[in-house]
């Protein structure tokens, strides 16, 4: 397990974030929620699930009886990432493919920073069926690795001026997406503590455009968040009418993975269609493949 530090764990985060967004209450209505909501027209997946401390006999369950498949994810990258587990090696990698073998779940990766790919032959990354990634973890002065949902030193990653890092902060999504080989952009739009209060203002529609774009052009969809409840509806309408595809996504820990009722509810705020939707599909269509070539 994560040693307690002193600075909240992404997890610790989550929860903390999703007690102010009020989706404990969300969660307790999960099933009369789910009975009331008018059918999509796809299924449900939530492929971004997490393991951590948990099984999957005791995940797959939650699935039928909340009509969700899911995608479970592993956090890929090097030692340098702490969390539970880390993916780093072909065997590494080869033992968790191994152990979702046939159980009926999509098999992902989180891919941590921008050195991850290189812990991987080309043909054992080629097996996983997605990877996501996100642009929490920050480069602060001299490039080191900062993880902005911790306690961080505002100078350290130019907190202060919040236009200022907004546009870094951009410029940074737009980095990873068009050089790391991923699939789903994961908690997008999500901003530090010390900025949410000004979402609307500092997510301008040139910066959504930008992130958008960066995303289209490198097929990357943009995930729907029910944990950070993001992005928010004017940022998914401007990404759906740019032609942009979504994946739905829990970051949960068991036992709330796949509670996905954001998810859902933006889905019918878009009118989102089975086409609108990423599905992990053929091998030529993997990120991790056909940006290789």
């Amino acid at each position: 397990m994560r040693p307690v530090t002193g600075n909240p764990s992404r997890r610790e985060f989550l929860a903390r974030s999703a007690a102010l967004a009020g989706v404990a209450s969300l969660a307790g209505r999960q099933a009369s929620a789910s009975e009331e909501r008018p059918i999509l027209d796809f299924p449900l997946v939530d492929l971004h699930a997490h393991l951590d401390n948990s099984s999957l006999e005791q995940v797959l369950p939650l699935g039928a009886e909340r009509r969700v498949k899911f995608g479970i994810v592993e956090h890929a990258g090097t030692k340098e990432n702490k969390y539970p587990t880390v993916l780093s090696n072909d065997d590494e990698l080869l033992a968790y493919l191994e152990k979702l073998e046939g159980k009926g779940v999509y098999r992902g990766l989180q891919a941590e920073w921008t050195d991850w790919a290189g812990c991987f032959s080309p043909e054992v990354l080629s097996r996983v069926d997605y990877v996501l990634t996100d642009a929490m973890t920050f480069p602060g002065k001299g490039g080191r690795r900062v993880k902005l949902w911790e306690k961080v030193d505002e100078d350290e990653v130019g907190l202060r001026d919040h236009d200022r890092f907004m546009d870094r902060f951009v410029d940074w999504h737009v980095q990873i997406i068009e050089t790391e080989p991923f699939d789903i952009l994961a908690n997008a739009s999500w901003l530090p503590d010390a900025l949410l209060p000004s979402y609307a203002r500092l997510w301008t529609e040139p910066r959504i455009r930008k992130v958008v774009d960066a995303a289209l052009k490198r097929g990357v969809a943009i995930e729907i968040s029910a944990s950070y409840r993001l992005p928010k509806l004017a940022f998914l309408r401007k990404a759906k009418a740019a032609g942009a595809k979504f994946s739905f996504g829990s970051n949960g820990r068991y036992p709330n993975m796949g509670k996905l009722d954001y998810c859902v509810e933006m889905a019918r705020a878009l009118g989102l269609k089975a086409p609108d939707m990423f599905i992990p599909g053929t091998q030529d269509q993997k990120a991790v493949v056909r940006r290789g070539k």
